[in-house]
């Protein structure tokens, strides 16, 4: 494969003034990408604001010999997202890629769960995705071309105790970027996820002075070839954690068919519902019709 670059190409990395997001920044901008450094500034829970960290990240790049600018607009607003996509426009002219990296964490348990607690963190979340890459979406319909990447979670596609906000956030970000992909398609826009496991701000509390080997700048290989020209794959999600890259995927058993079916008959064939031997990936919701249809028209 030739080598990855992103010359002449604009990338909006949201949550950039750090961790993750500031090695996907500095590996898009080594290869040739303009880079809008988008952060806040906030504390890991969210709270305050300081524009030196996207500012700090804009001069390492202008020290690579890149391009950059900072951005400290907000994802959780509609308003917001737009200014950020408005500000890779104004600098650049237009918008290639978007990374969805920003994030906050809340963690509580469901119990204690409280509605500021949980909307907080699906607003930077999900919202703050959708509200970023909508904008850049019509761009990148106008050119027919373009690459969304969002950062979704184990937390959400596994599930993690304490997590129950930022769980349903990162799943639906799974669901964002299936629908994505779909209406992207024929555009050739391609949107895809990641659930990344690495050693940030965000996770300190986590692995506290171990697992060094989780170095967030392995996460950012794969980052670079979703955003590529290269890759045409759209739709997926991948798990990225010290050098591992592996695909998360949903797959659809062949299950149990009855067009009598009771409740006394599910309980009896439950086993073989949950049978996973011969399981299909469906790409979309007509790959699962066409499984019902093949069922129940006897095809």
């Amino acid at each position: 494969m030739p080598p990855i670059g992103f010359e002449g190409q604009v990338a909006i990395i949201t949550g950039a003034g750090g961790g993750l997001g500031r090695e996907h920044a500095l590996e898009l901008a080594r290869r040739g990408a303009r880079i809008v450094v988008n952060d806040l500034g906030g504390s890991v829970s969210g709270e305050g604001g300081d524009e030196a960290p996207a500012q700090r990240v804009v001069k390492e790049i202008l020290a690579l010999g890149g391009e950059a600018v900072a951005d400290a607009n907000s994802v959780a607003t509609a308003d917001g997202g737009k200014a950020i996509v408005q500000t890779a426009i104004d600098a650049f002219g237009t918008v290639d890629i978007v990374v969805n990296n920003a994030g906050v964490l809340r963690d509580k348990s469901f119990a204690s769960m409280t509605p500021d607690l949980a909307e907080a963190v699906i607003a930077v979340h999900l919202l703050g995705a959708f509200y970023v890459t909508q904008p850049a979406f019509l761009v990148m319909k106008q050119k027919a071309y373009g690459r969304i990447i969002s950062t979704s979670s184990n937390s959400g596609i596994l599930g993690n105790f304490g997590q129950s906000n930022y769980g349903a956030a990162k799943m639906g970000l799974v669901g964002l970027t299936r629908v994505l992909a779909v209406e992207g398609r024929k555009y050739n826009i391609t949107a895809n996820a990641i659930a990344p496991v690495a050693k940030t701000r965000m996770t300190e509390e986590v692995f506290g002075h171990d697992f060094d080997e989780l170095d967030p700048k392995l996460v950012s290989p794969l980052v670079a070839y979703l955003a590529s020209d290269q890759c045409s794959t759209t739709g997926e999600v991948f798990s990225a954690a010290g050098g591992l890259i592996s695909r998360f995927f949903i797959g659809l058993t062949p299950g149990y068919y009855n067009p009598s079916l009771s409740a006394e008959d599910v309980a009896d064939h439950w086993d073989d519902i949950r049978n996973e031997e011969g399981y299909i990936v469906p790409e979309d919701v007509n790959g699962e019709l066409r499984k019902i249809l093949n069922a129940v028209k006897g095809s």
